[in-house]
Formats: C-alpha cells, structure tokens, sequence
C-alpha cells in the first residue's frame, strides 16, 4: 500500500483526499493543515486518517511514502522541496512553482533521487482531452493551424495570482499535452480593474514553429462562464466545450481548399470544404480519480507521469514569460 499524505485542506484538498481514498493499493494515512476547525473536520469525516499542524511532523511520519500539496502557489517549492529530501514522492497542486528557477530545482531533486514528482494538471486526465489527443496523434485533424481557447467567468479574484496564472495554466496544461511542441514565442496583454489586486482579463499568444498559433482569452469580470477551445487542423476542426454536458468534443469535416492551378499562381483562389459533424463517445470516469490512480502506478512502477515535473516546468516557463510581456504591454518574450 502506498501511505498518501495531503498537504493543505482547503478548497482542492478535500477532492485530494476523497479520490486517493478509492484507489486500490493506496491509503490516506495523513492531512497537513495549520487550522484548526480543518483538522477537525478531517477527524470528524475521517477517523483513521492521521492530522498534523506541521509538515515536517507529517513528512517523519514513515507511514507516508507519497505527499499531495495542495496549498497556495507561493508555498510550493517550499513545501515540495521537503518532501523530496525527506524521500517523499510528491504530486504538486497547479501552478507548479512561482518561478522557472523553482521548478528547474524541483525537477532536479526529484530526478537525483529518484522519485516520482508530478504536477495536478487535472484536465489532461478528462475523458474529452484523452479523446482529442487520440484524434491528434491518429491524424484525424491533419496538419495543426491552431488552437484557440476561452475561459472566462464572474469569478473569484485571487490575490496572489493573475488571472494567467489561475485560469490559462488549465489550458496551457492542456495544449502542451495535445500539441506536444513548447512555443518559440509568446506575447500577452492584460489589465487589473481593481485597484490592489492582479489583472483579471488577460490575452495570450503562443507562436510555434510550421505556423501554428495559440491563442487564450482568460477573465475574472465575465457576465457568462465559457470553457470553450477550438483547435483546427487541415483535415478536420474540433470544438472541446466542457461545459457541455453530452457533447464535450466535436468533430468537424471542415476546412479550405486552396487551388494549385497554374493560372491561380499569382492569385490563389480559396474554396471551402463542409462535410459531416460527429461527436465521439465520451467515458464518464471522474478525471481526478484518473489522476490519482495515475500517480500511484508511477509511484509504484517507476513510470513517467504524464504531467510530470517537466510538463510543470514548460507551463511555468510560458507564465512567467507572458507575465514579463504584459508587463512590457505585449511585447513579445522568445523562448529558449
């Protein structure tokens, strides 16, 4: 059995605990909070599970083989970093670090001892994103021209993020994990409406290499929750809607036909291809409780996790570099 310990039992913590306690060959041995009405309810849902208002009491406790932090992003390395000298796998909430430095470090550790660290990218686990990976690597889509994506919402401002950092870090998790390829270039743009707190709207452009664009429009200061991604290739165009119920992933025969005639040289005609939409069938299998039962067949088997330290590391390289471009109003910030 691998002993899990959760670090923080706040908003995502609960989530943590309750799905670890499912999977087979695990068992939540311990929760970390510094509050004590949280510890308390842990006791109270949870009898057998073990509470501690110190870390360092719950890393030594050898029951514990793996840890989950799920706390603010300012704490993670700390907190990571620990556990990983303390001989802990480690799975690590989202955004992985505040820095490239920190998480270049966390990736280090974790390789130089040998152990498994992977980063919460929880959508890369749905069902919706496994299929239109699927449909990536099978060819469905052809060539890759774009990918587009809106998350936007009336909803909570945070204070030690922006908006980039608490709502585009989903989908850029999600890009890298479909695409496959870290962006050459990125510029963003953005603004903070009240006074005091980070910029709540923000936009985002990530340049690839073979003309492939990105694009991310993020809002806290929404009148309507959209979670909507368009990704189109030269063969077929997707439509991804999470808050679809039934129909999450559209598949389009879409597309353009430019004529190659010797007499279109100098002018190019375009024409347009319109065939069949479909929807692929969809499981319904809780995506976090993917995750977990993920993180423990690595923890078990030595696997590479799908989001791993450097899945983490290539999310944050692109925050902090469209952090440093909207600080410079959008100009553009190449990456190594």
């Amino acid at each position: 059995m691998v002993g899990i310990g959760v670090i923080g039992y706040g908003y995502w913590g609960p989530n943590l605990v309750c799905n670890f306690a499912q999977v087979a060959g695990a068992r939540v041995t311990a929760v970390c909070d510094q509050r004590a009405e949280r510890r308390a309810l842990v006791e109270q849902v949870y009898p057998s599970i073990q509470t501690y208002a110190d870390v360092a009491d719950l890393l030594r406790n050898p029951a514990v083989d793996a840890v989950a932090i799920a706390t603010p992003v300012s704490s993670h390395f700390e907190l990571a970093l620990m556990a990983l000298q303390a001989g802990k796998h480690v799975l690590v909430e989202k955004p992985f670090t505040a820095t490239v430095i920190q998480a270049e470090r966390l990736v280090e550790e974790a390789e130089r001892r040998g152990l498994t660290l992977m980063v919460d990218h929880t959508f890369v686990f749905t069902s919706a994103v496994r299929k239109i990976k699927e449909l990536i690597d099978n060819g469905t889509l052809g060539t890759l021209y774009y990918y587009d994506s809106v998350r936007v919402n009336l909803g909570l401002f945070q204070n030690d993020v922006n908006v980039l950092w608490d709502l585009a870090v989903h989908d850029l998790s999600i890009m890298d994990y479909l695409v496959g390829a870290m962006p050459t270039m990125v510029a963003a743009t953005g603004m903070a409406h009240v006074p005091g707190k980070p910029e709540n709207m923000a936009y985002l452009t990530c340049y690839f290499a073979h003309n492939l664009i990105a694009h991310f429009h993020v809002n806290w200061m929404a009148p309507v929750k959209i979670r909507q991604t368009l990704i189109g290739g030269s063969e077929k165009m997707i439509v991804y809607d999470d808050i679809e119920m039934s129909e999450k992933v559209k598949v389009y025969d879409k597309g353009i036909i430019v004529s190659e005639s010797e007499d279109a040289v100098y002018q190019r005609h375009v024409g347009y291809r319109t065939g069949d939409m479909w929807a692929p069938r969809l499981d319904n299998i809780e995506a976090l409780r993917i995750e977990a039962e993920h993180f423990v067949e690595c923890v078990k088997t030595g696997r590479r996790p799908l989001s791993d330290g450097h899945a983490g590391l290539r999310v944050v390289r692109i925050l902090e570099a469209a952090s440093q471009s909207m600080a410079q109003r959008g100009q553009p910030i190449a990456l190594s």
